[in-house]
């Protein structure tokens, strides 16, 4: 897994300045944060860490990519900075909480040290990741939430944007809460459980002579009894081709008596289109009353999280939900803003060196970004969240009767006591090497089922969700304050 040149053009021409400038090799910190939740939704499934910390072990430049720099930037003639990029290894720290951590907007969820040409050379690798991976874990989320319990089957791979995304995504969507996906190199490659049985094509593909509907009752009813023979204890039948009521059902129930009397029990049916409402209840009873009460119902046919949550609100009884399109394109929200964001650098002055904690100002009161190496607190009372509080890395934990402030509407306040303060940005990678084994996905679910659990159901919800209280340390408001009014003035002069 080698992309030395998945990054934006401007980071080398960057590098290049600064290696020109001869400031390259000062330190330099960077925060990955987003500012808007996807979906109006409060929080992000922090997902990608993993891949994160593959494309680091592996970005490197090889003569070829050399090469083709130099072909496409012909006016940089310094041979030392081209040495200088054939040699790169990132020799820097990066910080991280656990992968499937709640994340909320501004929180670091990278923080980056080192010299400043590699960190900044890193920025699009990091972010196509976390962005990519973290959107798609919290739509996956979103309709775990929706289903109640019910079982979401991940089956999107062919409306995916490319062949990383299905993949990755379907990675990204098991860590969210899915219990299954449909694409078998995701299988393969993480572990994740696999499921798949029967389209439409299959019960087509035994249409040969049809000139009545009675035809194709007949030659459905041939698809599904060879598929029993092929699968007779994996048997979930696609029951909408023709007619549910009249042909699909009636049929699947004949092959479900075939099995059973050959010692095999059927695993249901799935619909993939129409009112799935009621087709659901007209299987339900159907199933029932001819015996088969525990074959189950599976729904799809471009389900989201709203549909998915009225068809639980309706009492239709369906079992698990097949979500494609909506899932895997997060079509409702497809991008994650996440930006990527110099919080600090180092200078030298008079043979003494000290951090600089530059902020950018923006008309966008959103945009103005927050100075100095940062993490996060989560404050959490008998294991329930209560707010984060993103702090400077140099202050200790808060201790005692701790007032929370909202860092724009100050008159929006509480106190907290007895609480458990976590610090949740620890090293994951320092000097060429991670600090951490690799992250299963089945570990990052269990880091995502956790953390939700700490949320209220008022902070989970789908619609107008609970604004969470997120406050800056008292020190980091005051550095903020302070650049704000620095950046103000050198303006004014």
């Amino acid at each position: 897994m080698n992309f030395p040149l998945l990054f934006d053009f401007y980071e080398l021409t960057m590098a290049y300045g600064y290696f020109r400038a001869g400031i390259h090799n000062r330190r330099a910190v960077f925060d990955l944060f987003y500012r808007r939740g996807p979906f109006d939704h409060p929080y992000v499934l922090f997902a990608g860490l993993e891949g994160v910390l593959q494309g680091i072990e592996h970005f490197r430049f090889g003569e070829d990519e050399i090469r083709y720099l130099k072909s496409v930037a012909p006016q940089i003639r310094d041979e030392e900075f081209w040495d200088l990029m054939h040699r790169f290894r990132f020799q820097g720290v990066i910080y991280a909480p656990p992968e499937g951590t709640v994340m909320f907007p501004r929180e670091p969820m990278l923080r980056v040290e080192g010299r400043l040409f590699e960190v900044q050379l890193l920025e699009t690798v990091l972010l196509t990741y976390v962005n990519h991976q973290s959107l798609i874990a919290t739509a996956a989320h979103r309709m775990v939430e929706a289903a109640s319990g019910k079982p979401i089957i991940e089956m999107g791979a062919r409306r995916a944007q490319g062949i990383d995304a299905a993949i990755d995504g379907a990675r990204a969507a098991y860590i969210g809460g899915v219990s299954k996906t449909a694409t078998t190199e995701a299988g393969r490659r993480f572990g994740i459980p696999i499921t798949g049985t029967m389209g439409h094509s299959f019960v087509l593909a035994f249409h040969d002579e049809i000139h009545s509907p009675e035809d194709a009752k007949e030659a459905e009813l041939r698809a599904f009894m060879r598929y029993a023979e092929a699968f007779p204890d994996q048997c979930l039948l696609v029951v909408d081709t023709t007619d549910v009521e009249h042909s699909g059902l009636p049929n699947a129930i004949t092959v479900f008596r075939q099995l059973r009397e050959r010692g095999y029990e059927p695993v249901g049916v799935r619909i993939d289109s129409g009112d799935l409402a009621y087709l659901s209840r007209v299987c339900r009873s159907a199933l029932d009353e001819a015996g088969f009460p525990n074959a189950v119902i599976v729904a799809s046919s471009d389900l989201n999280e709203f549909i998915i949550r009225d068809l639980i609100a309706q009492g239709a009884p369906i079992d698990a939900f097949g979500v494609g399109t909506n899932l895997i394109t997060a079509k409702s929200d497809p991008a994650l803003g996440g930006v990527y964001k110099l919080a600090a650098v180092e200078w030298e002055e008079g043979g003494t060196r000290r951090w600089s904690t530059p902020i950018k100002l923006s008309e966008n009161p959103a945009k103005v970004t927050l100075p100095g190496r940062k993490n996060v607190v989560r404050i959490l009372k008998e294991g329930r969240f209560v707010g984060d509080l993103i702090v400077l890395e140099e202050e200790e934990d808060p201790r005692g009767p701790l007032r929370m402030i909202h860092p724009e509407y100050r008159w929006k306040q509480k106190v907290v006591t007895d609480y458990e303060a976590v610090r949740l940005l620890r090293p994951v990678y320092r000097d060429g090497r991670r600090l951490i084994d690799t992250i299963s996905p089945d570990e990052a679910r269990q880091t995502a089922a956790a953390s939700v659990a700490q949320l209220s159901p008022e902070h989970r919800r789908l619609h107008m969700p609970h604004e969470p209280h997120i406050d800056l340390s008292d020190a980091l408001y005051e550095r903020w304050m302070e650049e704000i009014r620095k950046r103000r003035m050198q303006a004014q002069t």
